[in-house]
């Protein structure tokens, strides 16, 4: 069950309306990197959520009920921006605008121009649950695996994206409201960054839950590659780093170097099945009397 408040979570002030910046801010509401993206990743993962302690169950549905307030927000800016945009952008300051985002080498004014008209005939000069170029979002990067580990490094990557995408925003931005809500948002995003790595390391942290599933036995896996860095390059030159020498992050084994070699024979597949449309070269001998049952 969930209850709302009219009321935002933070101040959305708009003082110069910027329709440009109204189709940016649409890549925060319904792009990959979105707040659609991270709310509904929090509810299904909540959702499907199991085990013996619900606490891990109730912080995600917190978070992904806050992220439902950061889409108001974002929708809110995105309404407020479009506020002022004739429908045509025929006035000389829009013009002046879209003429320097097309030096600056941001979309033409035709792609601007048809984005507002969408949202004009859409959604009454408002948001939509879609991305900078019109996109719908369409949940194909959800991810909730029912692993609680490896949701959570899920989870950090989105937060990591979604902060990359804010700051972007932030620089992007002329307007001081949009400046402040989006350093609200930022703020966010470190704090949920912080969060999902807190709960891999209330779980046990890396030594416990790496590799992930821990319930696999490592013993069952070929642990002679488990922790070899393969390299690939023809005069097996390789960079050095982290990844190539000294303990793994698990404290489990040893990273080590290796120049990968084929362990395996060439493939060679049987002859095409006389009802698969292949050649009948492709199907041995006497592959012609055979390619019609009903011969």
């Amino acid at each position: 069950m969930y209850y709302h408040d009219a009321r935002l979570q933070h101040p959305v002030r708009v003082t110069e309306p910027d329709p440009a910046f109204a189709r940016s801010l649409q890549q925060a509401i319904g792009g990959v990197e979105g707040e659609i993206r991270v709310c509904m990743q929090y509810f299904f993962q909540a959702w499907n959520a199991r085990g013996p302690d619900n606490r891990y169950r109730d912080m995600l549905l917190n978070t992904a009920t806050e992220e439902m307030s950061h889409i108001e927000m974002l929708a809110t800016a995105v309404a407020l921006n479009l506020e002022t945009a004739p429908a045509h952008l025929q006035e000389e300051g829009v013009k002046d605008k879209l003429v320097g985002a097309v030096m600056g080498g941001e979309r033409p004014r035709a792609a601007i121009e048809g984005m507002i008209h969408k949202q004009m005939l859409s959604a009454g000069m408002g948001a939509m649950p879609i991305d900078s170029d019109g996109v719908p979002f369409n949940m194909s990067h959800i991810y909730a695996s029912g692993n609680l580990a490896a949701d959570m490094t899920a989870n950090v990557a989105a937060e990591s994206t979604g902060r990359v995408l804010a700051v972007r925003l932030y620089n992007q931005a002329h307007d001081e409201g949009m400046k402040d809500m989006l350093s609200f948002l930022i703020a966010r995003d470190t704090m949920h960054q912080n969060q999902w790595l807190a709960v891999i390391e209330d779980l046990g942290g890396f030594s416990s839950q790496f590799p992930i599933p821990n319930s696999f036995p490592q013993e069952m896996e070929k642990g002679d590659f488990s922790y070899k860095y393969f390299v690939t390059s023809t005069d097996g030159s390789f960079p050095t780093g982290r990844w190539s020498e000294g303990e793994s992050i698990d404290g489990k084994g040893r990273f080590e170097a290796t120049k990968v070699e084929p362990m395996g024979a060439v493939p060679v597949l049987g002859p095409a099945r006389p009802d698969s449309g292949a050649q009948k070269e492709q199907m041995g001998a006497n592959a012609t009397d055979k390619m019609f049952f009903n011969k």
